[in-house]
């Protein structure tokens, strides 16, 4: 990343941002989360880009280089921790599941950021608690380093219903199979199958915040059925796709 801004302090607000639109990136010296009330949030470092629908929040540590995205009408709420307040013990990224318990918190405690009142700081108090117990996500696309197994990510994220096989996508590209294979565990900690998942998954969270389709959702992402989709996306969520603006 490149002219990245420096914002001393994390806000703590609420803040709208329509379909497309991005925060460039910049770093806070303090630790910040970032929630999506509806809408589709996309969140990007140098290591990659965490994604969040309205049942996930985003946990950014302090002096993280990060920019926004919204995919769909974003209703971004946001949290500011000070860099010695840091109740997850992390020092990267990571996507947090929001029950309807934190969600109601984190919604009323950016309502008013002004507010000083120790009403608010019990507020806080309990939100904290709530973050400490929320069960973290694997809902990353890590960026490649190694411009081969680069080249193979571009070839999928351009054609996420693509459906060939690590060995074709390596013979297109002139690389094995075996160091293909061999990089997407060594970078990305996952196998090949495991990141295509991923990658189908935020293909489809941005799709279906601008409102398209399940079944169109399916097939543009690579499923061969809506109900092999539909499945897929009950068992990373919680909820099903025809019911994801909806919740929002």
């Amino acid at each position: 990343m490149s002219n990245i801004r420096q914002t001393p302090t994390a806000p703590t607000r609420a803040k709208v941002l329509s379909a497309g639109e991005r925060i460039d990136a910049h770093r806070h010296d303090d630790h910040q989360i970032v929630y999506a009330g509806s809408g589709v949030l996309a969140v990007t470092t140098d290591a990659g880009t965490w994604f969040a629908p309205g049942n996930r929040a985003i946990w950014v540590p302090a002096g993280t280089a990060h920019a926004h995205r919204a995919h769909g009408h974003l209703d971004l709420h946001l949290v500011g921790l000070p860099a010695d307040d840091n109740p997850l013990l992390l020092d990267a990224p990571t996507v947090l599941t929001v029950g309807p318990l934190l969600r109601e918190l984190i919604l009323a405690y950016t309502r008013d950021p002004d507010d000083d009142s120790p009403e608010r700081r019990r507020l806080l108090a309990v939100l904290r608690d709530q973050l400490r117990a929320s069960p973290q996500q694997p809902l990353r696309l890590p960026t490649p380093t190694d411009p081969r197994l680069a080249a193979v990510c571009a070839l999928v994220h351009a054609d996420p219903a693509d459906p060939r096989t690590l060995a074709a996508l390596g013979a297109a590209t002139g690389v094995g199979e075996r160091t293909l294979s061999r990089l997407f565990r060594h970078e990305f900690g996952m196998t090949f199958p495991q990141w295509r998942t991923q990658s189908r998954l935020y293909h489809a969270l941005r799709l279906l915040a601008e409102d398209t389709p399940v079944t169109t959702v399916a097939h543009r992402c690579g499923w061969s059925s809506a109900s092999a989709f539909i499945d897929v996306f009950r068992r990373s969520f919680g909820y099903t796709p025809g019911t994801h603006n909806r919740r929002a």
